[in-house]
């Protein structure tokens, strides 16, 4: 593993003390997927993309959904700041976080210092802020998936794999907890969306495109920031990283991007339009509103009503302007692959 920027080193007191906490609520954790419905009732919204392609964005804006819908029973889950810190015991979890946070379970205004999260879209290298801000979770994927410290899997063994039945019953468990679809990145298996699919027959997967220019210069923004040098591979080493891990850093985050973009492809190609959802981000920075409303369709067809009514930010500001001389980069490598 790469060596972290200061700023960005785990906090070593912290990691002790949560598998400690985790270690006992583990066999409380158990009683409940044994006793409670972890059947699937609400769709999973598994948001999926290359790094740095504005999933991050995509995630803090689903969870806005509960800020302006006027039926606090309308809306999405989605792991948060507070929640990922129960990565052994996420149901339970749950349960911990609607008792402190959900006006529904508000006794007399005793605990109510969570209720009024306000998104402010803001997170570096996809870190936000706040208890009940999105968090990328990856603790939890690699506790019930066998990832460990590896980041690709096949899907022949993920099929394989005995823990597969948990990983979906403490997912299931959540959205039911919450009673809401939930949403969550799911990038760790970009190239395993047809595992994924096959374990949750309502999920729904929403797959982030930024143009390749800018997602290559937020990718070695990202590398200088969090490793101190963009030569240092940021992000999961996808199948490919052998052939990319050698090669000059701009070729590199070309790379990355061509391949997890093709692999996304690959995958979504095996599932029906109901199932899937392309979100460029561009396109969403000028209109979230029109992807709200697709999105609102394709939720509805497995049997969940968000809000009718759109009631979040009319656009956002793209973050970058145009790399002519990336986007020449990026197109000569994909002419050297496919040629």
């Amino acid at each position: 593993m790469e060596k972290r920027e200061k700023e960005y080193l785990r906090n070593d007191n912290l990691e002790t003390y949560l598998k400690e906490i985790n270690g006992n609520l583990r066999m409380v954790e158990d009683i409940i997927v044994e006793n409670e419905d972890v059947e699937e009732r609400f769709p999973i919204l598994f948001v999926m993309g290359p790094l740095r392609s504005g999933t991050t964005m995509l995630m803090q804006w689903l969870a806005d959904i509960n800020n302006w819908s006027n039926d606090p029973s309308c809306g999405v889950a989605y792991p948060t700041n507070l929640l990922s810190r129960f990565y052994e015991a996420p149901i339970m979890g749950s349960k911990i976080q609607r008792v402190l946070t959900d006006a529904r379970f508000n006794f007399r205004n005793e605990i109510m210092d969570f209720s009024n999260h306000e998104m402010d879209y803001v997170s570096q290298n996809g870190k936000t802020k706040g208890a009940l801000s999105p968090n990328e979770f990856w603790y939890f994927w690699r506790k019930y998936l066998p990832f460990d410290e590896n980041d690709f899997c096949t899907d022949e063994t993920l099929e394989a794999f005995g823990g597969k039945m948990r990983f979906c019953q403490e997912l299931n468990g959540l959205a039911n907890s919450f009673e809401k679809p939930l949403a969550l990145k799911g990038m760790i298996c970009d190239y395993n969306i047809p595992f994924l699919a096959s374990l949750f027959p309502k999920a729904i997967f929403l797959c982030t495109r930024r143009q390749p220019d800018t997602n290559m210069e937020a990718v070695l923004e990202a590398r200088k920031r969090q490793l101190g040098s963009e030569k240092k591979w940021y992000s999961f080493k996808i199948p490919e990283y052998d052939i990319l891990k050698n090669l000059d850093p701009v070729l590199q985050a070309a790379g990355q991007i061509y391949y997890i973009n093709h692999n996304i492809e690959k995958g979504l190609e095996q599932l029906s339009d109901e199932r899937k959802m392309y979100i460029s981000y561009e396109g969403f920075c000028i209109s979230p509103e029109m992807y709200y409303f697709k999105l609102r369709e394709k939720v509805l067809a497995q049997g969940y009503a968000l809000p009718k009514q759109y009631g979040g930010r009319s656009g956002f500001i793209p973050s970058r302007k145009e790399n002519r001389e990336y986007r020449k980069i990026y197109d000569k490598f994909v002419a050297g692959i496919q040629g």
